[in-house]
């Protein structure tokens, strides 16, 4: 499942340095997830950086964008390919 930043951010920009995907994208007044480029962190890392390093928590799953962690792999493999 794709994640989803919620009203809480406070636009610090930490989590989009620390996407692989570039799949976090400034907005005003918060940052955006492409659910087409986020893995959560699937391919090449244990867990979302993302959600690492936000400093208020605001990163949570995207109930509207339900992924198998086999949706993701492939997901990440076909980024691969873009690159």
């Amino acid at each position: 499942m794709a994640l989803k930043i919620s009203d809480e951010c406070i636009a610090c920009d930490a989590c989009r340095d620390e996407c692989p995907n570039d799949a976090i994208e400034e907005n005003d007044p918060i940052y955006l997830i492409d659910t087409d480029r986020c893995t959560e962190c699937v391919g090449h890392y244990d867990e979302p950086q993302c959600i690492a390093v936000c400093p208020v928590d605001c990163i949570k799953s995207n109930p509207d964008a339900v992924e198998s962690i086999e949706e993701l792999k492939f997901k990440f493999s076909q980024l691969q390919l873009e690159e």
